[in-house]
């Protein structure tokens, strides 16, 4: 299955079944039970030798009440309450074999059956608070990805593909955007990275890519666009901070494409995108490389527009800090441009798939922040004054047209 299919299967499945899925996790047991009860019976039997060893002076199986409490850490609520029952079971059978007065069995048996039920709830608790959490994680995803266009995505000018992979871990929510939009100038494309994670981070996105979709539109220049935007980052700051939220800035790569042999840029304080052709990977040479968006009043130039080849057959690259930041067990940071080097010869999709595949090699399976990477081609011939497709629509109409 290619990434574009993937995105799109998920992007349908990312309310009530991907909160499914995610509370199935947390209430999924971690050890099994075989390991767990095995492991309890050998610490009862440790413990009752030694209990017997160290005779009447010292008793130490009532200290076995706090292995409830342990295995409530970690275990599901059927494996706490199994515990729990064990232990109580052979808590107060030793006790009333070893007897002593009523009050001495009573409350030795009271202190028994409190501390297994309090190990049952704490369990209770936490795996309530981690299901909340779990839906929590998977809202703010699911509204990052209905918010996203689903891609591929088929315009006059160009074939976007792409991986888009948000993080799903608490505080750590992302704000890696992207867009792509055919106006009456040609295509405009944004890819870009909110400063800071959480919900405040998505808003700040969310009113990029508002201002974006309709400047786009509107404004014939690629730097009115840019400008827009600025524009749209200033205004969202100055609300968020009459709500007490601290402000943020956005870097961002602008792109227009009108056909021709070149694409204009303007870049917003943002990762330079690669280009691949003839089985060669280089970076782009953005050489007015402008402060990030929400941060105009801190530079007095203004933002221009950079024209860079685009040959018939090439393929450009951009994406996030999350490519690049991704580091493996060693701490070392991804080798972008090593790996580029190595798979320039391919397609799009086989390069972006390539891609996703290695970095998650790479990395463990740990990420840390968003992935969103886009891959722009020429359109195929013949697409040209047909209306824009997205997802798998969008292949489709690719395939027919140039079998791409």
């Amino acid at each position: 299955m290619t990434i574009g299919l993937q995105h799109r299967a998920a992007t349908r499945g990312a309310t009530l079944p991907g909160t499914d899925a995610a509370e199935e996790a947390v209430f999924a047991p971690r050890i099994g039970n075989g390991a767990l009860f095995g492991g309890l019976a050998l610490l009862t039997v440790l413990v009752a030798v030694l209990d017997i060893w160290t005779g009447d002076e010292l008793r130490l199986l009532p200290l076995l009440v706090v292995v409830p409490a342990l295995v409530s850490v970690f275990g599901t609520i059927r494996q706490t309450v199994g515990v729990a029952t064990s232990i109580m079971t052979v808590v107060v059978c030793s006790r009333l074999v070893i007897g002593g007065t009523f009050w001495d069995i009573t409350s030795n048996v009271a202190v028994t059956v409190l501390a297994c039920f309090l190990g049952v709830g704490s369990c209770a608790l936490r795996l309530r608070h981690a299901a909340e959490i779990a839906r929590l994680r998977s809202a703010a995803v699911a509204l990052q990805r209905q918010i996203l266009r689903p891609l591929p995505i088929l315009t006059e000018q160009i074939f976007a593909h792409g991986i888009y992979a948000p993080i799903e871990e608490d505080r750590l929510v992302g704000g890696d955007i992207y867009e792509v939009v055919q106006s009456p100038y040609g295509t405009r494309v944004i890819i870009g990275d909110v400063q800071g994670k959480g919900l405040a981070a998505i808003g700040a996105g969310f009113a990029v890519l508002g201002a974006f979709r309709e400047a786009a539109i509107r404004e014939p220049t690629l730097t009115g666009v840019v400008d827009a935007l600025e524009d749209a980052v200033a205004r969202h700051n100055a609300f968020s901070a009459q709500t007490g939220e601290i402000e943020r800035f956005v870097t961002a790569l602008v792109l227009g494409f009108d056909g021709e042999d070149r694409v204009q840029a303007v870049n917003c304080g943002h990762l330079p995108p690669r280009l691949l052709h003839d089985g060669v990977a280089c970076p782009l040479p953005l050489r007015r490389t402008s402060v990030p968006l929400g941060m105009a009043e801190l530079s007095a130039e203004a933002r221009v527009a950079e024209r860079l080849d685009f040959p018939p057959g090439a393929t450009l690259l951009a994406f996030t800090d999350g490519v690049t930041e991704a580091r493996d067990a060693s701490g070392a940071f991804y080798p972008l441009d090593a790996r580029l080097g190595h798979w320039a010869g391919r397609g799009p999709r086989e390069v972006l798939d390539a891609l996703h595949a290695d970095l998650e090699s790479f990395s463990g399976g740990v990420r840390r922040d968003d992935i969103a990477v886009l891959a722009l081609r020429r359109a195929p011939a013949g697409s040209r004054h047909r209306p824009v497709t997205t997802g798998h629509g969008a292949r489709r109409a690719a395939e027919t047209f140039s079998g791409w």
